[in-house]
């Protein structure tokens, strides 16, 4: 009998080891990703990885390909694409060393891109790996650096054969991991990109809560959270809140940084899958400090 109330002692004594420990182990925090290459004053890549306030960024936007067309890169006169984009080596491997995911991003608003097949996928895969993943090229638009992800903007056209993409650039996380991002409109399903993110093969997902009234802040945050709770279902290994950084950076969806550190953020932390905030974009981030107010509370 006295061995065995030894054992409840010692197993008493790692439970309150366990729960102190846990009290004591750091709270999980969000991380901030942005956009970056369509403001030409919006300051150097490197700059902003510097600011150490984001983790992740995509470069904006690879904006024609697909269907057989020439893809074209534009990156609204940082560099000419057109010539070589070769000089951003150097920064986004600047920003990798300092643990940043720098991803590139395509579609957006503007731009002819389409996906015709799922043949016309492959190849839009094989040339994005071959170009600016892991893979071998003699052009390749930023140079050698090897980013870590594709981000999907699909803006304009339909859903179809985006899943087919997601698929062929996931199958090339065999020689070197890909990472996959989207970035869906708030209303739920977005029509562009819902199809591709029932694969489950997207890392993150940086739900666009701005543009669109009837799920982004407004007078309360009620249809901001409502739609949230929604999204949380859907299968993303991480979403995050997109925002703009300023007022003139949407027509609507801004919301003051300490409104959403009150009245938001306190909301949608406790989603197991919350990853953090996104914004729109390090542009009008660096006109506001939008990043700087809030990091401490992401």
């Amino acid at each position: 009998m006295a061995s065995s109330g030894y054992s409840q002692s010692s197993a008493l004594h790692l439970v309150i080891s366990s729960i102190t420990f846990s009290f004591l182990k750091p709270i999980e925090v969000g991380s901030i990703a942005a956009y970056w290459g369509q403001h030409t004053d919006e300051g150097t890549l490197a700059a902003a990885c510097a600011t150490g306030n984001y983790k992740f960024i995509m470069i904006a936007f690879l904006t024609t390909f697909g269907s057989g067309q020439t893809p074209v890169l534009n990156l609204a006169g940082h560099c000419d694409p057109a010539s070589t984009c070769s000089g951003l080596s150097s920064d986004i491997q600047s920003c990798q060393n300092q643990g940043i995911k720098v991803f590139l991003s395509l579609g957006g608003a503007v731009g002819s891109y389409s996906l015709s097949s799922s043949e016309d996928a492959q190849q839009v895969s094989d040339y994005l790996w071959n170009n600016f993943l892991g893979g071998q090229s003699n052009s390749r638009p930023l140079g050698d650096a090897v980013l870590d992800g594709i981000d999907f903007v699909i803006e304009s056209g339909s859903g179809e054969f985006w899943p087919d993409l997601a698929k062929a650039l996931a199958l090339y996380s065999s020689q070197k991991k890909v990472y996959l991002s989207a970035a869906p409109q708030c209303p739920i399903p977005d029509a562009r990109h819902d199809s591709s993110i029932q694969t489950g093969l997207f890392d993150y997902v940086w739900l666009q809560f701005y543009n669109n009234p009837q799920c982004e802040f407004g007078a309360d945050a009620d249809a901001l959270l409502a739609r949230w709770n929604q999204w949380t279902q859907v299968n993303s290994n991480q979403i995050f809140l997109g925002l703009p950084a300023a007022t003139g950076a949407a027509s609507s969806g801004y919301i003051p940084p300490d409104v959403l550190t009150s009245s938001v953020l306190p909301s949608i932390k406790s989603s197991p899958k919350y990853g953090g905030v996104m914004l729109w974009d390090r542009f009008f981030d660096q006109q506001s400090g939008y990043s700087a107010a809030i990091k401490n509370s992401v």
